[in-house]
């Protein structure tokens, strides 16, 4: 497959500059913001050229948007009780009842008594659940490992320092949202 990456970094460009009033885009974008803009514009690119992989558990899960949103909350937090996953997920208690009761017929999550109030249900995830969520989280690292096991030493050097400059900038991120900063 052939990804064409011009018109994606001018629809980037397009979408940093959108509701400035500027007399040419050249004008609009700092160096910085046209930086931005084209590593916007690769990572995207990254994903198309990624994005047909038929062995990603994802296409063969059968999962809704909703189901797949409460088995990423159960990966994340652990068991939860059915309210505070109502909650998170943004739906009432009956709708959620429902999409559980989907999700365990698939094998995929455990509805259990909470052991110090017996009215409240815990949802949890079992082991095909883990798997199958740790399966797609998971799925590109093959396809990254080859892309990288491509690069030179030096290159590997760049992108290395580049991921590690982003992950600290993501963990800042992470913490002001949350107060901790």
């Amino acid at each position: 497959m052939v990804f064409d990456g011009a018109p994606l970094v001018a629809s980037v460009i397009r979408w940093i500059g959108h509701g400035h009033q500027y007399g040419t885009k050249e004008q609009a974008l700092s160096e910085k913001e046209q930086l931005i803009a084209e590593i916007m514009g690769a990572q995207i690119r990254l994903q198309h050229l990624f994005a047909d992989d038929r062995s990603d558990p994802l296409f063969s899960s059968h999962l809704t948007m909703s189901q797949l949103k409460i088995l990423l909350l159960l990966a994340r937090h652990g068991t939860l009780a059915g309210g505070e996953l109502a909650r998170m997920v943004g739906v009432g208690a009956a709708t959620l009842s429902g999409m559980i009761d989907r999700l365990v017929v698939q094998e995929l999550v455990t509805r259990t008594e909470d052991l110090h109030d017996r009215r409240v249900r815990r949802i949890g995830l079992t082991k095909a659940g883990t798997e199958l969520i740790e399966g797609i989280i998971t799925a590109g690292v093959a396809k990254q490992r080859e892309l990288l096991s491509r690069l030179s030493a030096e290159e590997l050097t760049v992108v290395s320092q580049a991921t590690a400059i982003l992950l600290r900038e993501a963990a800042t991120i992470v913490d002001e949202a949350s107060g901790q900063v």
